[in-house]
């Protein structure tokens, strides 16, 4: 690994402030996993219900 600890962690707090308006003490309270999970990018959303299936939804919750 040629990136220092310190360097490394500047580059992310910077990305921290910027995109997530961390302040220092949120970046530095937070695991690498939670930074890791807020960063990325978000998972593709699935595709809504079409008009048939809420309407299957719909027939088969009415009647409990």
């Amino acid at each position: 690994m040629s990136e220092s600890f310190a360097a490394g962690a500047l580059r992310l707090a910077a990305l921290a402030a910027i995109h997530l308006r961390w302040t220092p003490r949120t970046f530095w309270g937070a695991t690498p996993s939670e930074l890791a999970a807020c960063l990325a990018p978000p998972a593709p959303a699935e595709t809504p219900p079409s008009r048939a299936e809420i309407a299957a939804m719909i027939e088969r919750d009415a009647h409990g």
